[in-house]
């Protein structure tokens, strides 16, 4: 059986960032690990050089190629896209990579491709789509631990799901429990998208559609850490490449 192709996004580093010489691209092998054992073919994808081709025709020349869309975590989402002044916590990610990102994410939902946003996918989608986020929650009343993003520790949290969801649908439980880096969370809500997740303190973990035309989670934590061992996480990826199967 053929493999779709599922497109996951990873960034590009400026010499001296991996390697002391040489600019490099990266992705967490995880991620890549997940959709091959859902029977899907990873494919990298990534902001070409800046000023040969811009971020639209990029995402859209990715998107008449693949089945499927992993938009993967990553840096902070700068709060100037959603009219915020920058949080001194905040590590924005190259402006065209968040370009290419952004593009890639409505072009998916624009064509009905399937979609699975992860943590800072999560806070692109919602952004994209007109919603705002907490800009810094470690430490701030009211939330519990998430983690701190960009290598800086986890936490395991457990997350609620709404009856009738896709991602309880997907996950076979009500709910579940997986790994949290994030120091940032989604606050209002994009029109057209509803919660159907969240942590004991009412924090946002699962974004879809309000009116799914489309196979489309979103979700906060990071089901690729814990997919190998972890039948409900691995769900998430498998739900992902079936849904890219093209229909008979």
């Amino acid at each position: 059986m053929t493999r779709p192709l599922i497109a996951i996004t990873c960034q590009r580093h400026p010499p001296g960032k991996l390697y002391k010489l040489e600019p490099a691209f990266t992705i967490i092998s995880d991620y890549v690990d997940a959709v091959w054992r859902a029977g899907g073919m990873p494919i990298p994808v990534f902001p070409l050089p800046e000023g040969d081709i811009d971020a639209q025709a990029n995402a859209e020349q990715v998107l008449d190629e693949v089945d499927g869309v992993i938009a993967i975590g990553g840096l902070d989402v700068d709060p100037a896209r959603y009219g915020q002044q920058q949080h001194e916590s905040v590590m924005p990610a190259p402006v065209e990579q968040e370009d290419f990102e952004l593009a890639i994410i409505t072009g998916a939902l624009g064509r009905g491709t399937p979609l699975l946003a992860i943590c800072r996918g999560t806070q692109l989608l919602n952004v994209a789509l007109g919603g705002t986020l907490h800009q810094h929650i470690t430490g701030v009343e009211g939330f519990q631990a998430h983690g701190i993003p960009n290598g800086g520790g986890g936490t395991t949290n457990t997350f609620t799901f709404t009856d009738g969801s896709l991602v309880a649908d997907v996950m076979g439980s009500p709910s579940t429990s997986g790994r949290c880096h994030h120091h940032q969370a989604v606050d209002v809500v994009a029109p057209g998208l509803v919660v159907t997740g969240t942590t004991d303190d009412g924090g946002v973990e699962v974004l879809e559609l309000d009116e799914p035309t489309s196979w489309m989670v979103a979700v906060q934590w990071h089901p690729e850490e814990t997919a190998a061992t972890h039948a409900p996480s691995q769900a998430l990826f498998d739900g992902l490449v079936a849904a890219s199967r093209p229909q008979e």
